[in-house]
């Protein structure tokens, strides 16, 4: 399978598959009933709906290329499923074990090779191959790399515990400040002159996109401001695992008012491809158009 990359400028962005899923709209997003979809399925099909109408939906990394640094953003879910969702697991990755690290070495990024991991939150499908086992030990994955958190983010899960999402900060996230390796960022942070944080909260109270912008041209990696295509359509479908979701749409509605008919490359974080694409607005409605 050939990785979907993107030249934004200077900028090389290459998505990196862990895996791909389907869940039923309605189940996902309460708001989705056949009768509030069915406008959107002629441009959700087929990349973004099946043939049952359900959602395809992707766990990824992407790799940013800039300014002699490589930047791995999202670490999918690799080994550390939280342990109170195994059943889940085995339906959505469908084998014991995560092939991410595989396919990331495969497209020519070697652990070593990274320079900075950057989480755009802190849920386990983002965090989970920021370690690894070697022996009886949980290590860092990625040795040569600064792990970037939003201070905001971390504060706020370290404050709380949680048995769902965040479950896996111990194997995942502690084990990184152990070693020295982490670094608690605002969420406006400047990693290169090329890329930065984008304060985008509400799915988490620290949650961060990645704008990147050189030559001229931009791009917006979500994370997860939108689990789906859909969302720029019906910016008020939020999911259950949103911390604030008013704050979540607040969030979705402003990209909306500033982006729309713009030439801002969306990248999504979860969505299946061709994964990128802009918002456009046709017949009054807007639309994720991509390609």
């Amino acid at each position: 399978m050939s990785n979907l990359t993107w030249q934004i400028g200077c900028v090389r962005v290459t998505r990196i598959e862990e895996t791909l899923t389907t869940i039923p709209l309605t189940s996902f997003f309460a708001a989705a009933t056949p009768e509030a979809l069915a406008p959107h399925l002629p441009w959700l099909r087929p990349h973004f709906v099946d043939a049952q109408d359900h959602a395809i939906l992707s766990i990824h990394g992407l790799v940013v290329e800039s300014q002699g640094r490589t930047i791995l953003v999202d670490t999918c879910i690799g080994e550390n499923w939280p342990e109170s969702n195994p059943l889940e697991r085995s339906a959505l990755l469908g084998d014991p074990t995560s092939p991410f690290l595989g396919n990331l070495e495969r497209a020519g990024f070697q652990r070593e090779r990274i320079d900075v991991v950057l989480c755009t939150h802190l849920h386990f499908d983002h965090v989970g191959c920021n370690t690894m086992r070697v022996d009886d030990t949980v290590v860092p994955t990625f040795p040569n790399a600064r792990y970037l958190f939003a201070r905001t983010e971390w504060e706020h899960w370290r404050a709380q515990e949680d048995p769902g999402f965040a479950a896996t900060l111990r194997e995942t996230v502690e084990p990184i400040l152990a070693a020295g390796l982490a670094d608690l960022v605002e969420c406006d942070h400047v990693v290169t002159d090329e890329v930065r944080l984008e304060p985008t909260p509400g799915h988490t109270p620290g949650h961060v996109s990645v704008r990147i912008a050189s030559q001229g041209k931009e791009a917006l990696v979500t994370g997860d401001m939108a689990h789906h295509p859909v969302q720029w359509a019906e910016p008020t479908w939020g999911i259950a695992a949103d911390s604030d979701g008013a704050q979540a749409t607040r969030t979705r509605q402003r990209i909306l008012a500033q982006h729309t008919d713009d030439d801002l490359l969306i990248i999504g974080t979860h969505y299946a491809p061709p994964t990128a694409g802009r918002l456009v607005r046709r017949d009054g409605r807007v639309r994720f158009a991509s390609g």
